[in-house]
């Protein structure tokens, strides 16, 4: 004898204070494999949900206390409940009620009287959308790609975890990393020149080393307008100081301080690295500098960099 699986669709709350409508809704969510929750008040509704998080709500608009937009409000501020999806159900048409509540944060309009079979089409849809958001943001919490998005301006509008751990190590190792922070510098800048790109080509960047952060980033624009994609890599690029001092004609220390100021490093820094003072590492560069036939750090990078690739 086939033993039945219950609530194998997932789990639904009902937030509704009319008692034909909660019988109505639990009946055929039950009879389709669905556990139900009940709630005759937003108030009740946001309290259990504290206790047993459900799939997906349907919310009822007109209640006693709370209506279903502040109830919405409320669970939409929650960042641990604002992933929950909403239905309202309602018998309001005026636009401006129907506008209310996507504003509010629901997802999708049931309009009384309640058909069973258009319910149970609208929650089908809405929780595979749901569980293939949540699939995705699982794999990029848990995996190593780094990648974040940001607005015109080049403030962080959200990041992986990857990302938060590679932008604070190697940019700012002393202060965290979060959404609506901007870019640390010199990403900043990079990210800025590119927007301006691509606002007259319309084209995405190609892969970009910036190498005074040891970052390969790449750029392109988003579906939702305003907002862009950067692909973060550390660069793969390998120094052979033994090599590079042969190659360019400098000393074994010149090839270590270009190495660090390449990662961003200052003179300071980089004379507490080498237990030198940053007296000193001025000196190196200097010599560096006339080696080269360069002005800048920057440029001094991109010697070796150009050097190391067309090997």
């Amino acid at each position: 004898m086939e033993i039945e699986t219950p609530y194998v669709n997932g789990t639904v709350m009902i937030v509704d204070d009319t008692p034909g409508n909660l019988a109505l809704l639990s009946d055929t969510l039950s009879e389709a494999g669905y556990r139900v929750l009940v709630a005759t008040d937003g108030l009740a509704a946001l309290e259990q949900i504290d206790y047993l998080k459900p799939d997906i709500i349907l919310m009822d608009v007109l209640m006693p206390g709370i209506d279903g937009f502040e109830t919405c409000r409320r669970l939409k501020a929650d960042p641990l409940k604002a992933d929950i999806p909403v239905l309202f159900m309602t018998g309001l048409s005026e636009l401006d009620d129907l506008l209310r509540g996507f504003s509010e944060g629901g997802l999708d309009y049931i309009i009384k009287p309640i058909r069973p079979p258009e319910v149970l089409a609208r929650i089908d849809v809405h929780l595979g959308l749901a569980r293939d958001k949540r699939r995705a943001e699982n794999a990029l919490s848990q995996g190593t790609f780094s990648a974040l998005t940001i607005d015109a301006s080049g403030c962080i509008t959200w990041l992986t975890p990857a990302a938060k751990t590679l932008l604070t190590e190697v940019m700012q190792p002393t202060a965290s990393i979060a959404i609506n922070d901007y870019l640390p510098e010199p990403i900043l800048a990079w990210a800025k020149k590119h927007l301006e790109s691509a606002a007259t080509t319309d084209k995405e960047s190609a892969d970009d080393y910036l190498t005074n952060t040891g970052f390969s980033i790449k750029m392109a624009p988003c579906q939702s307008s305003g907002e862009y994609l950067l692909l973060l890599k550390k660069s793969s690029r390998e120094w052979n100081l033994a090599s590079l001092k042969d190659s360019l004609g400098l000393t074994f220390r010149e090839a270590e301080i270009l190495m660090w100021i390449s990662r961003g490093k200052t003179n300071k820094e980089v004379g507490l690295i080498l237990e030198s003072s940053h007296r000193t590492v001025n000196k190196h560069l200097e010599h560096i500098f006339e080696k080269l036939g360069v002005a800048t750090r920057a440029a001094a990078v991109a010697i070796v960099l150009q050097r190391t690739d067309s090997r």
